[in-house]
């Protein structure tokens, strides 16, 4: 079983030519609404990827909420545990322009009353949580401590970066940062190096744990305490580079989960995330497991 503890949103996205500067306005060409939230992207990735899972979050009472359940519910993510909230339903405002790219703003609205009650109800099953940084960072803490405590395999995907949550990343097996996310928290916790492979071995090294960074076209790279694994990017040309990293962090959930090596498995997420950029929209591009397959084949 794969317990994620995360966020749910709708995401309202607008194609544009091009992201607008500050205080500009430029014009799109089309809108459409998806299934979206860093924690939902990952439990769909992860139950697409062929693993039980289970989520655990909040909705509001609004008409937003059925609509941005309906593919969890759709892939058999085991949506009992959550509960509704008097905020409404989280919101992500997406842009993304000719190339791929993207700029998102979050309105967290009932993913603010996920709180580290909601964990201690509900005990974590035996398997692999995984987290983010898009519900209270108390009840983040909480469910990584609640998983160290009952011999549970952590997932911490530090997105978004949070200052604030530097000293979490210590509590989880894995983790896993985007380059720019991981730069920043390895100047906030002065992790010593040049490079930033140097500052990933520090980590390792010093924490126990393995750091996990992605690097969009370029690949990804991991450091454990013992050692150093890069795996190749697929080539593709994107279409919507929305919900990559969610996919990327639930196959890989799935992948350690099954007890995949994780060389194995970073490949697996990998190849789910590059696959991810060849559809618009965070929850409708992720991959089946047999898509995944079929280019890891190819």
């Amino acid at each position: 079983m794969i317990t994620v503890i995360g966020s749910i949103n709708l995401d309202l996205i607008a194609n544009v030519g091009r992201l607008p500067k500050p205080g500009e306005t430029v014009p799109g060409s089309t809108f459409r609404t998806a299934p979206g939230g860093k924690g939902a992207n990952q439990a769909l990735a992860a139950a697409r990827a062929g693993v039980e899972t289970r989520m655990i979050g909040a909705v509001g009472r609004d008409a937003f909420a059925n609509d941005a359940l309906a593919l969890l519910k759709e892939a058999g993510v085991d949506t009992s545990h959550l509960r509704e909230s008097a905020a409404a339903t989280g919101t992500a405002l997406i842009l993304v322009d000719s190339e791929g790219e993207n700029m998102i703003a979050v309105i967290p609205g009932a993913n603010g009353s996920v709180l580290p009650a909601d964990v201690a109800r509900r005990p974590i099953e035996p398997g692999l949580v995984l987290l983010q940084h898009e519900i209270p960072l108390e009840t983040v803490a909480e469910a990584l401590d609640a998983a160290r405590a009952q011999g549970v395999v952590s997932i911490l995907n530090t997105a978004p970066f949070r200052i604030e949550a530097a000293a979490l990343l210590q509590k989880a097996d894995y983790v896993v940062a985007n380059e720019t996310e991981f730069d920043l928290y390895a100047k906030t916790l002065r992790l010593a190096g040049e490079t930033r492979t140097q500052q990933m071995q520090e980590f390792a090294k010093s924490t126990g744990r393995t750091v996990i960074v992605t690097l969009g076209g370029e690949g990804v790279i991991a450091a454990t305490p013992r050692e150093t694994i890069e795996v190749e990017a697929m080539k593709i040309e994107p279409v919507d580079t929305v919900g990559a990293g969610d996919t990327f962090c639930g196959y890989l959930g799935a992948a350690l989960h099954q007890k995949h090596s994780l060389a194995d498995a970073l490949r697996r997420a990998a190849v789910a995330g590059s696959l991810a950029c060849l559809k618009s929209g965070a929850q409708p591009s992720i991959p089946l497991a047999a898509d995944v397959e079929a280019a890891l084949a190819a």
